[in-house]
């Protein structure tokens, strides 16, 4: 019994997630818009980071658990506070990142394929493959110091600053307006305080819903016996990643390649330095079980998809279900090893 009342908290913490990243972006997109923020700009930094919220609040959770306690009480929820697991916090993050690129743009490009904007390559892909680089620097002795943590973040902050003052100079909008276009503000544009409320709302679901999955998980990995590692490469980083995998789905069915590709992408970029970043800036990160394997098939993927991108400009079905194959392939590995 205790077994189904645990999976059906952390079924219910992978909900709130999703539905939190989703109200926050939504707020958050049109609070922005409201004020007068072009819609490329709100793309390439509200709704990235909007996204990659998930994997902060469980990492945050995960490695500092005291730090969410508050915000729970708040909503009356009792958490009995232990000591953190940074392997839950790395874990998620390189799942995360492998599930984006790996199964995300895989899946996409299997629905229909996905035609890559030259931007992507010359610049977010780039920049995607230096922060990894970067990272596994950082890995080479399984931890990530707090002052590590804060060369994340002032990475973070660069690329967000050059990101909107080039969106600045851009001419085209189109693409992102496709998806916040004025009909879906119709009913808001006077209601400020519903935007603010929307965005409250999702972040107390984010804060909750980490709650319940890491709690909820740990619990089960016990019963179980399986490593928690092994449920924040697996099960962890895809429910963390259910938003882009959302996205991702309904952006292909309209045909709009580059918010399927900017957002898995973007993500990626900001999991690697944003959430990282933070995480670590509070207390440091030890992998004590993650895996050169882990870090290995993240690294790869990400190059892997360079040339994928490149050939003819598109992701054809191919390379989709390559892609695919290696997500699945990468997760009953993981299972297997029960490391």
């Amino acid at each position: 019994m205790d077994v189904v009342i645990h999976f059906l908290w952390l079924i219910g913490g992978l909900a709130l997630l999703y539905y939190g990243a989703d109200w926050l972006v939504d707020g958050a997109s049109r609070i922005a818009l409201k004020l007068g923020i072009s819609p490329l700009v709100v793309g390439l930094t509200v709704v990235a980071f909007g996204t990659s919220m998930p994997e902060l609040l469980v990492c945050l959770k995960a490695n500092s658990p005291e730090l969410l306690v508050k915000p729970a009480e708040w909503l009356g929820v009792k958490f009995v506070t232990k000591g953190g697991s940074s392997d839950i916090a790395l874990g998620n993050i390189v799942g995360s990142n492998i599930f984006n690129v790996a199964l995300i743009l895989g899946v996409a490009a299997l629905i229909r394929p996905v035609v890559i904007h030259s931007q992507l390559i010359r610049r977010e892909m780039p920049i995607l493959i230096l922060c990894s680089a970067v990272f596994l620097m950082m890995m080479a002795d399984m931890v990530i110091q707090q002052w590590e943590g804060w060369v994340l973040i002032a990475g973070i902050l660069f690329y967000v600053v050059s990101s909107v003052l080039l969106a600045k100079r851009a001419k085209n909008t189109k693409e992102f307006e496709t998806e916040y276009d004025e009909s879906d503000l119709v009913g808001w544009k006077a209601k400020m305080w519903c935007n603010l409320a929307l965005c409250l709302v999702g972040i107390l679901a984010l804060v909750l819903g980490a709650h319940l999955l890491v709690d909820h998980g740990e619990a089960l990995a016990r019963i179980f016996g399986v490593p928690e590692v092994i449920i924040s490469l697996t099960l962890f980083a895809l429910g963390t990643s259910l938003p882009e995998l959302a996205t991702t789905v309904v952006a292909s069915l309209k045909k709009q390649g580059d918010i399927i590709t900017g957002n898995a992408i973007g993500s990626c970029i900001f999991n690697l330095m944003a959430v990282m970043g933070v995480t670590a800036g509070v207390e440091k990160l030890e992998g004590k079980h993650i895996a050169w394997l882990d870090l290995g098939v993240m690294m790869g993927v990400t190059l892997l998809i360079m040339p994928f991108m490149w050939t003819n400009m598109r992701l054809g079905r191919r390379e989709g279900a390559v892609m695919v194959t290696i997500a699945l392939v990468y997760s009953v590995m993981v299972v297997m090893m029960q490391r």
